[in-house]
């Protein structure tokens, strides 16, 4: 039995010396698709999980990352450093942003993104280790479109690409005992994607999810599913029939947040009627009225507040 252990630790080490490596890990999944595949079938959701891994693969490719493994809905990637990964996912989730431009609500594509630094047995080919179960729960905690990281990562970050990141403290993850230390990477130009919008008339805080289009209308329900993202309502229920059951959206762009007008209703942006099915482009300083109703403004914790330019 004693040969056979000394024959166990010097496998060992030879595995360790030969195959060893430390790797960036990164996990994407994506948000909602039990119930995606229950409402529009097995064709729409294989095509979307499709389109998930064509966009991946394009984006880290350029940046030396592959794909190692897809399962369900989600994909397994490897990078050789944490600065060519984060280049890759955030590239990643901009062209989402832009798919998604073309997509009706519905058929959105959001994931989340979990990315940790550690060392994995790799031949080239496979990848295995604690590090890539760590990984995967990381991916899970996260929220649509975010894209999470571990403390390891973060320590393997330049300068510039640390102050995006923003601490979560500790997460309790699925496997884990104790919390672990995680941050977000704030992967969006905060001056041009608000998150929040106070509504003058009532006081109340509107919190945007985080998603590439959000829908604003009086209706909050339409056959059992929800109607908009956002709902408004006002105090004086007259007023409130002013606005119709889908008002408008906000959509991110690349060029920064456009408004859409979905309604016969007035919608002002910064004083400006914007015609139903045009758009206008959101940039600092003004405001949005909506059927005369209600007034739409940042509130103050993003660095934005609301003008537009009308496109035709």
């Amino acid at each position: 039995m004693t040969d056979i252990i000394r024959l166990q630790n010097q496998l060992q080490q030879e595995l360790t010396r030969r195959f060893e490596r430390p790797l960036l890990l990164m996990f994407s999944d994506i948000v909602g698709s039990t119930p995606y595949f229950a409402r529009f079938g097995d064709a729409a959701g294989r095509q979307l999980q499709q389109l998930h891994f064509d966009v991946l693969g394009q984006c880290i490719a350029p940046v030396e990352g592959r794909i190692v493994d897809t399962s369900g809905d989600g994909a397994f990637c490897v990078f050789p450093s944490a600065d060519l990964a984060v280049q890759g996912v955030v590239a990643f989730q901009v062209q989402l942003g832009r798919e998604n431009a073309a997509r009706a609500r519905q058929h959105q594509l959001q994931v989340r993104i979990g990315l940790h630094w550690g060392r994995v047995l790799t031949d080239g080919v496979a990848v295995s280790g604690d590090a890539v179960n760590l990984c995967a729960r990381v991916a899970a905690s996260g929220e649509p479109d975010e894209i999470r990281m571990t403390r390891d990562v973060f320590q393997e970050l330049g300068r510039l690409q640390r102050l995006s990141c923003r601490a979560l403290g500790g997460v309790s993850l699925k496997g884990v005992a104790q919390p672990v230390p995680l941050l977000a990477l704030q992967w969006r130009d905060e001056s041009r994607f608000p998150r929040h919008l106070l509504v003058e008339e009532t006081k109340e805080e509107l919190v945007l999810p985080a998603q590439d289009i959000v829908t604003f209308g009086r209706l909050a329900e339409h056959d059992g599913v929800r109607a908009n993202d956002v709902v408004l309502g006002h105090p004086d229920p007259e007023r409130a029939r002013q606005i119709s059951r889908w008002h408008f959206e906000l959509r991110r762009a690349p060029d920064g947040l456009r408004l859409r007008n979905l309604s016969d209703s007035l919608t002002e942006v910064d004083g400006v009627p914007v015609p139903k099915g045009q758009e206008a482009v959101m940039v600092a300083g003004g405001c949005i009225r909506v059927a005369g109703a209600l007034t739409l403004r940042d509130d103050g914790e993003s660095t934005m507040m609301f003008r537009s330019t009308n496109l035709l």
